[in-house]
């Protein structure tokens, strides 16, 4: 067998959207457990809807979520170039043997004369595809029109009986009939190829053994075996991925609310979890395991056990499990991933084992990297205590309590969190508070909250200077 090589084929139309993501990490897994090569190829043809800076972005964002291809715009390879609007040579090329083949027509209908015939379809409840007309023009017509300078487009002249079966390595057995196939576009009037022309073309030039992609793109198989068999190539093995539904099963949309990686990363979502959760959009690995790394999703991942059903977007399911990967990823690097939060907050980062210590603490209790500083705020600025709070730290007892911390902590040296252990039972001995009447006045005065961190990890990030200017703050303010 050949070596294995796929491709991911984006449009450089806007941003690259989770559906996207998950067909060039499909095509990744896949390329990286065969040993194959991933190849990037930017399908820039239709230039309506071309973005300017659109396949940069997507270009980064791939190197974002650590999808790195073997070949593409921006690393080479032996198949370039890998911008189809560089192709144009070989596409008219390729488009001049359809003709000789009779694989292929030109086709002078205007854009007026087009509307018209889908009016005159749909009132007679027919199917809205072009209906050939322009199929049994003879030479010297076609000669004619184009010598009188009138646009033309040229279109496949697929066959009009009969059907196409072909093997789907998801979908298994697949059947079209071809009168319910288009004669499609291959090349616009503007001289730019189709992305069906265009994508036969590519894959067959670049040797691509397997198309892996969306589910939308299936019924655009029949014209593309069509132009294989018209060329006499060989077609890749094909995969069609199930659709991605929100939870209503409708199509996950941009108008259901944001669906481009780069809106996930940025509310605070982190990459290995995104890769984990798109990963499990529609593949199932043995078991009841959720959780894995890039690496062993590339041991785990097949073709095989890739669903035909569509995949709900479950966001609730991404949150738990982008909660997981903060808490269990290095500290190291959630701290790096966090600290521009802190900056943009003006929060005073400096102490670098406080900052640590606070990021290990509110990491756990947090689903969004975004959500962290929100949560370290308490360890950085004196509490504003609330007034549903306030009895709490005005109580005598509380006002007590707060004495004989001050006096505590500032006799005793060395404290760790055995000290502060032994504090609190000296608290009960004393005063004879215990439970949520010596926590919560104690939490309020030091954090803000009744509810919180307990007071040896208030203490190991707040130490003791500040513990006890925070004391002496709700004793002055009674």
């Amino acid at each position: 067998m050949s070596k294995i090589r796929v491709r991911f084929a984006p449009s450089p139309t806007g941003y690259l959207h989770v559906g996207g993501l998950r067909t060039a990490l499909y095509n990744f897994l896949f390329a990286r457990q065969n040993n194959g090569s991933f190849i990037l190829r930017i399908e820039d043809t239709d230039r309506t809807r071309y973005v300017e800076g659109a396949a940069e972005n997507l270009i980064t964002t791939l190197k974002m979520m650590d999808i790195n291809y073997d070949e593409g715009p921006d690393s080479g390879g032996e198949y370039g170039p890998y911008y189809q609007s560089q192709r144009q040579d070989i596409y008219q090329e390729h488009i001049g043997k359809l003709l000789d083949n009779d694989a292929a027509y030109h086709c002078f209908c205007t854009s007026e004369t087009l509307q018209k015939m889908r009016e005159e379809q749909a009132a007679k409840k027919e199917d809205i595809r072009y209906d050939g007309r322009c199929r049994k023009l003879s030479r010297e017509e076609i000669e004619r029109k184009i010598s009188a300078g009138e646009k033309y487009v040229i279109r496949a002249k697929t066959p009009v009986s009969g059907e196409l079966k072909f093997e789907d390595l998801i979908r298994e057995k697949v059947t079209f009939h071809w009168d319910m196939v288009d004669d499609q576009v291959l090349m616009k009037s503007d001289g730019f190829p189709t992305y069906h022309l265009a994508n036969v073309i590519d894959d067959h030039l670049m040797e691509i053994t397997h198309v892996i992609r969306g589910e939308e793109w299936l019924s655009s198989v029949p014209k593309h075996i069509f132009l294989y068999e018209a060329f006499g190539w060989e077609p890749p093995k094909m995969a069609h991925l199930p659709l991605l539904l929100n939870p209503d099963k409708s199509k996950l949309s941009k108008r259901q609310g944001d669906v481009a990686v780069e809106d996930f990363l940025a509310k605070g979502y982190v990459k290995e979890a995104l890769v984990n959760f798109i990963a499990l959009l529609g593949w199932h690995p043995s078991g009841d395991r959720e959780l894995f790394t890039l690496d062993e999703l590339i041991s785990a991942f097949s073709l095989e056990r890739i669903s035909k059903a569509g995949a709900v977007f479950d966001i609730e399911k991404l949150n738990w499990m982008n909660g997981q990967y903060i808490r269990h990823l290095d500290l190291d690097y959630i701290a790096e991933k966090a600290r521009p939060l802190f900056m943009k907050e003006n929060l005073d980062i400096s102490d670098e084992d406080k900052y640590q210590k606070v990021v290990a603490y509110t990491r756990n209790r947090i689903t969004l990297i975004t959500e962290i500083t929100t949560e370290a705020l308490p360890f950085y600025r004196d509490p504003d205590i609330k007034d549903e709070d306030r009895h709490l730290v005005e109580d005598p007892q509380a006002q007590e309590l707060f004495r004989l911390w001050i006096e505590m902590l500032k006799n005793t040296q060395n404290i760790d969190e055995d000290k502060i252990k032994s504090f609190i039972t000296q608290t009960t001995e004393k005063l004879g508070l215990k439970g949520k009447k010596l926590y919560f006045p104690l939490r309020v005065a030091l954090y803000g909250s009744c509810h919180g961190p307990d007071i040896p990890t208030i203490y190991a990030i707040l130490g003791k200077e500040v513990m006890i200017r925070r004391l002496n703050k709700v004793i002055e303010e009674k």
